[in-house]
């Protein structure tokens, strides 16, 4: 048996900052808001948001816990295109080309949390 991830919670320091980048790129990932902090996508996958606990350290990107979260886009130009539309917004948008044609979008929320949106040639795996 297999279960599927159902949700994810997001903890920020600036729930403002936070809710402009997520506002802005979970629409273009196919996410729906459901509540003020609730977002929804179409498999069923819930990303909710909150606001962290003022004495907690920030997002390190090698430190233990989440390092990011990726999605799979259906084309290069998808992936490109939304570079430029973060990037057109304000926020880092770092473009990837690795060997074998795999094109890899990190985009750091205003904590520091990256979110992958990438496209894969047919039959290579998101992770490997």
């Amino acid at each position: 048996m297999s279960l599927k991830l159902d949700h994810l919670t997001i903890l920020s320091r600036d729930p403002e900052a936070s809710a402009a980048f997520y506002g802005l790129l979970l629409p273009r990932l196919g996410f729906t808001q459901k509540k003020p902090q609730i977002w929804a996508n179409e498999e069923g996958l819930h990303i909710q948001f909150g606001t962290a606990k003022p004495e907690t350290r920030a997002y390190e990107r090698y430190g233990a816990g989440l390092n990011h979260f990726g999605f799979t886009a259906p084309s290069v130009a998808m992936v490109e295109a939304l570079a430029a539309e973060m990037e057109a917004a304000g926020h880092v948008a770092r473009l990837q080309r690795f060997p074998g044609g795999t094109t890899a979008l990190f985009l750091p929320d205003p904590d520091g949390l990256r979110v992958e949106v990438s496209w894969y040639p047919p039959g290579t795996p998101p992770v490997d």
